[in-house]
């Protein structure tokens, strides 16, 4: 596998890109109901991974009530177990604010395992989003 370069979305066609790797990954790939999947797109930082010049992954964060909120982590089936996720996962733990906030998200029970790996720990039940179990992991951010 290439290179992975991962930046943040700057333009339509970078944000389409993005849009074309959610709705093949969450709408035909898991069934998620489209109508959920463009909740909150214009308050979120959208970042868009490629492998050479083919647009790979993508990942966003935005503000809640409750902290920094990792979302929509996406990568093709093709550049996955790749190191395409950690790569987009470090440049958005980059970019978010580090003021004390607590930074979440809310992971999908298969992807548990790779948030692990990367300092976040489960916490609270599990719960449904999109008929897909969930839990929340939190950021512990290691000194």
């Amino acid at each position: 596998m290439n290179k992975v370069n991962v930046k943040l979305i700057e333009t339509q066609a970078e944000l389409d890109e993005a849009h074309r790797i959610r709705k093949e990954v969450f709408v035909k790939e898991q069934g998620c109901p489209e109508e959920i999947e463009w909740e909150f797109e214009e308050e979120s930082h959208h970042f868009l991974a490629k492998v050479d010049e083919n647009a790979a992954g993508t990942a966003r964060w935005r503000e809640t009530q409750n902290g920094i909120k990792l979302e929509r982590f996406a990568v093709l089936k093709e550049f996955r177990n790749n190191n395409v996720g950690a790569v987009i996962l470090k440049m958005i733990l980059n970019d978010v604010p580090k003021d004390g906030r607590e930074i979440y998200l809310h992971a999908q029970l298969t992807a548990k395992n790779f948030y692990l790996k990367h300092n976040f720990k489960p916490k609270g039940e599990h719960f449904w989003e999109a008929d897909i179990e969930h839990v929340k992991m939190i950021f512990e951010n290691p000194l």
